[in-house]
């Protein structure tokens, strides 16, 4: 029971459930955290006036465009206080390193990127991490206790219960190494640490188009291509950290080999990458990524084609994960979602043509909303998940 005595002090789950809801569910009504908690209301307004008190939680009114027309004054509604606490994101893409440091409501405060290969650099890329988080903390000026702790995302699978990077054929001088101990022995600080797909869910999840859901696929076309999954609202990583790994499920077991080892991965016809050297084939000429890109703005033929037949071939495979997994909704993100409807629409057909009638009109396909920002703000979002937790004992300490 976590009600509070007539009178009584407030017990901490109370607090901690209280917390939990408002980080979950952002500008949320008193009468609607009673319904959500299940607490009674003088308990749920005893806590949210020490929450006040505490300034941990804020109140501010509900938009005009929300309310029925004449119906008085807006609503007041509540939320976590943005500044009460931060996190730090860290994006290791396979050209790139990201840096953002995040606040509970997912804005960044400070948003720091570098160019460096660091899929053959990982000592390198440790390093620059290290001066960039530095920079960052220096800018933003955010005192030691506000800090939770540092989220980072890697394009390769984890292996969850040793955190090694499963990346021989992938990242090849990553193999086995363990990138949350390396950052905490340069940092001095807690990391944590997931593959670009999962930390793209959570971003998502957390601060974007999956907002609101609890059955949620994000699938990430990039260089590589995954699936983050969000199951009855946690990620799901399965027995040793690899569940998603759709890139490399077989599509043509006569097509080329893939970077993993195996003949006709998904990868191997529907990455960006396979479709820049498709196209550099049937042209003669040399196009990267950025180009092809280019040339599906440009309406070449040849390029949009390539993109909406990548499309249909996630849509397929992906058809079989919706029918083992009945998601309420697919997000798609990474840079071939920048193609916009030329890829999503022969993705979301494929989907409803293979999947079961049932578990397809209970999907909606849609673009994420965060960009090229999803797997930094994801990481960030590992360590903000822990914020409720982290916020009730700062109070329990007072």
């Amino acid at each position: 029971m976590t009600e509070t005595p007539a009178g009584g002090p407030l017990r901490p789950a109370t607090r901690l459930r209280l917390l939990d809801e408002l980080y979950r569910h952002p500008a949320t009504s008193r009468a609607e955290l009673v319904r959500l908690t299940g607490l009674s209301r003088a308990t749920v307004s005893a806590a949210i006036d020490e929450l006040e008190r505490s300034g941990l939680v804020g109140e501010h009114e509900g938009a005009d465009d929300a309310r029925p027309r004449n119906s008085g004054r807006p609503p007041i509604l509540l939320s976590l206080v943005p500044d009460a606490a931060f996190a730090v994101g860290l994006d290791f893409g396979h050209t790139h390193i990201r840096v953002a440091i995040c606040d509970l409501a997912g804005q960044a405060v400070v948003d720091k990127w570098a160019l460096v290969d660091v899929d053959h650099a990982p000592v390198d890329s440790l390093d620059l991490a290290h001066d960039l988080v530095r920079e960052a903390l220096g800018t933003a000026g955010i005192a030691e206790e506000r800090l939770l702790g540092i989220g980072m995302g890697v394009a390769a699978p984890i292996n969850k219960l040793t955190g090694e990077l499963e990346a021989e054929a992938i990242l090849p001088g990553w193999h086995q190494l363990n990138p949350a101990l390396e950052m905490e022995r340069r940092l001095g600080m807690p990391v944590r640490v997931e593959n670009d797909a999962n930390v793209g869910a959570l971003g998502e999840h957390a601060f974007g188009a999956a907002r609101g859901f609890d059955q949620v696929m994000y699938v990430r076309l990039s260089a590589g291509i995954g699936a983050g999954l969000i199951l009855n609202g946690s990620l799901y990583q399965g027995a040793v950290g690899t569940a998603g790994e759709i890139g490399h499920s077989l599509v043509d077991p006569a097509g080329e080999i893939c970077r993993c080892g195996n003949r006709g991965c998904l990868e191997t016809i529907a990455s960006p990458v396979a479709l820049a050297a498709l196209l550099t084939r049937s042209t003669g000429s040399p196009v990267s990524v950025q180009r092809l890109l280019e040339l599906v703005d440009e309406n070449d033929r040849g390029a949009r084609r390539a993109v909406a037949d990548a499309g249909e071939a996630v849509g397929t495979a992906l058809s079989r994960m919706v029918n083992l997994l009945n998601p309420e909704v697919v997000v798609v993100g990474g840079e071939l979602a920048t193609a916009g409807p030329v890829v999503l629409d022969p993705l979301r057909t494929a989907i409803e043509r293979y999947s079961l009638a049932t578990a397809s009109s209970a999907v909606q396909v849609t673009m994420g909303t965060l960009g090229d920002r999803a797997e930094v703000l994801g990481a960030a979002g590992l360590i903000l998940a822990g914020s409720p937790e982290a916020l009730a004992r700062r109070i329990g300490a007072c």
